[in-house]
């Protein structure tokens, strides 16, 4: 009696069903064996089992990929959204169970379970978990797009970036939010990182955003050009360049793609000033004290004066510690920074525009010795609302923010301080990097918009889970197998992280790797490029014999300059 009344009172809040199971394509064979088939016009599948808010299962009828977003009745009233994690086929005549041939049951058919996780319900502008489980019987349908944009917060945006995986979606970013509060842009080699970056930087540009890029390798400069390769006619866009200066901290014959050189001012260089460009591991304190006292007792004497004064002060002491210091001071000098006339700070952010700084041809010691002066000229700049607001993108970071126990560079602390201090004087930070792990974790963690491309290396992983709110191992996992073009996107302006294929550049993209090997057509020419020229040229080169005055050509010139080198290498030969 006990029992009856708990039941009666059960089917009165939620009726019965009939146990659902669906059978694919082959529901005829369903009916025979006395199974009733529950499915909704359009579904994609039924949730069976136990259900919770965060996530169920369903029996899918349908092809259904993992990644899917897919959407059920939340409290049978508004819709969920969902995604789908992962798939699971089975069929039990294959059960470990029934390898015995007379006892295994062939009617038995193939079954194919999906697991989703619930994004939430999203109604009122708002989103928000539901706070009942989704119903067992219930039907699941495909996701429509206007659901997926307004749950995941895709429809906020003004900066398109790309299309969501798998859809015809746009993904736009919020252009305000990307720049005040700091991007980063995380991939191994090869990925598209650099690429990637570019088109972001593209739609801030379009958006009138003054940038001023520290580019290590020349890769920037190529956005001056309108780019030709590219599915334009897919993602809806048209290829054009933008206006980019491109400086040289070195001479402008070192690099052809330079517009004008980069200076700074050499006059009355402060101790302070001096001692930020110079590395601190091969620093010392006494060395520091020796800088400092050079530059009083100069300014004891003179109220202007040179990096050469400084250093012709430090080279009159007594010192035993001054030729390490000298040799900083030289080399700064010999890079003909402090030379000429010096590069306004204003005219290195103006609205609309990009400043690339070529680091080509630099050393890497004397990279960061500049990007520290520069970054903290632009930083107190705009302290003082002297230039416009705008964004520094600093490539290769890890080269300029070593993570603490990778490495030492000057620059890292002003570039910490403009992470945890650039958005409240409007100046946005973004960092790129090849290594997540070897990048200072004080920055990346300032970053609220995480680009992330293929990673593979474990360390890496390892710092990007540190690094990231909400990282699992199914991330993890998918951040290993994401192909080239395909970003994941984590901001706190989404509510869930997503997979974007990367729209085509508008500008030409300058970081394509060199061919080592090239490549023979089939009937055994050589591939036609910038490679195969160059090889042509060099072998003309060598096949030309050179020509003396009179018109006569040297006879067997190489064979006597072979045997000339075995000569002094070995000694003549003896009889």
């Amino acid at each position: 009696m006990h029992i009856s009344i708990k039941l009666a009172v059960f089917e009165l809040a939620y009726p019965l069903r009939p146990n659902p199971f669906i059978c694919d394509d082959i529901n005829n064979d369903c009916s025979k064996r006395g199974i009733k088939i529950i499915t909704a016009k359009g579904s994609v599948g039924t949730i069976v089992g136990e259900t919770n808010p965060l996530s169920f299962k369903f029996l899918i009828n349908k092809e259904v990929g993992r990644g899917t977003y897919i959407k059920a009745k939340a409290d049978g009233r508004e819709w969920t959204l969902a995604q789908v994690d992962d798939i699971k086929r089975s069929n039990s005549a294959y059960s470990v169970s029934q390898l015995n041939d007379a006892a295994r049951n062939y009617d038995s058919r193939e079954m194919m379970i999906a697991e989703a996780r619930v994004i939430g319900v999203g109604g009122a502008g708002k989103l928000h978990l539901p706070t009942s489980p989704a119903r067992p019987g219930d039907p699941v349908f495909i996701a429509d797009e206007k659901l997926i944009k307004a749950t995941l917060g895709l429809a906020k945006g003004d900066m398109y970036v790309g299309m969501l995986r798998g859809y015809d979606i746009r993904v736009e970013l919020d252009a305000n939010t990307l720049v005040q509060k700091h991007c980063s842009v995380l991939a191994k080699t090869g990925s598209g990182k650099s690429y990637t970056a570019a088109v972001i930087l593209e739609e801030l540009l379009e958006r009138k955003v003054a940038l001023l890029i520290i580019d290590p390798h020349g890769e920037y400069a190529s956005m001056k050009e309108s780019n030709s390769v590219g599915d334009f006619s897919r993602y809806r866009v048209k290829p054009r360049g933008y206006d980019v200066t491109v400086y040289t901290p070195g001479e402008m014959a070192m690099n052809p793609r330079a517009d004008r050189p980069f200076r700074f001012n050499g006059l009355n260089l402060s101790a302070r000033e001096v001692s930020r460009m110079i590395p601190h591991e091969s620093a010392s304190s006494g060395q520091l004290g020796l800088l400092y006292e050079a530059i009083a007792a100069i300014r004891s004497e003179t109220d202007s004066y040179t990096l050469e004064d400084i250093i012709e002060q430090v080279v009159r002491s007594n010192s035993k510690s001054k030729w390490n210091l000298v040799g900083q001071l030289e080399s700064l000098l010999d890079l003909g920074l402090f030379s000429g006339t010096e590069t306004p700070a204003e005219e290195l952010l103006r609205p609309g525009r990009a400043a690339v700084i070529d680091m080509t041809g630099i050393l890497p010691e004397l990279q960061a010795m500049i990007v520290s002066r520069l970054l903290t000229d632009i930083f107190e700049a705009r302290k003082r609302r002297l230039i416009s607001p705008g964004m520094v993108v600093v490539e290769e970071a890890h080269n300029y923010i070593p993570e603490r126990g990778t490495g030492t560079a000057a620059s890292t602390n002003i570039v910490r301080t403009i992470a945890a201090e650039g958005r409240k004087f409007g100046l946005g930070l973004m960092v790129i990097s090849q290594r997540p792990a070897r990048v200072d974790k004080n920055v990346i963690s300032q970053c609220n918009t995480q680009i992330i491309m293929r990673v593979t290396n474990p360390n890496d992983l390892k710092a990007l889970s540190k690094g990231l709110e909400g990282m699992t191992t199914e991330l993890e996992e998918e951040i290993k197998r994401l192909p080239a073009g395909v970003a994941m996107v984590v901001s706190n302006e989404i509510e869930r992280p997503i997979t974007v294929n990367v729209r085509p550049r508008k500008s030409r993209h300058g970081g394509v790797s060199t061919q080592i090997v090239i490549k023979e057509k089939a009937a055994g020419k050589p591939a036609p490029g910038r490679m195969a020229t160059e090889r042509a040229v060099m072998s003309k080169t060598r096949a030309a014999p050179a020509k003396v005055p009179g018109g006569h050509r040297p006879p067997a010139a190489e064979k006597k300059s072979a045997a000339s080198l075995l000569k002094k290498v070995f000694g003549a030969r003896r009889a």
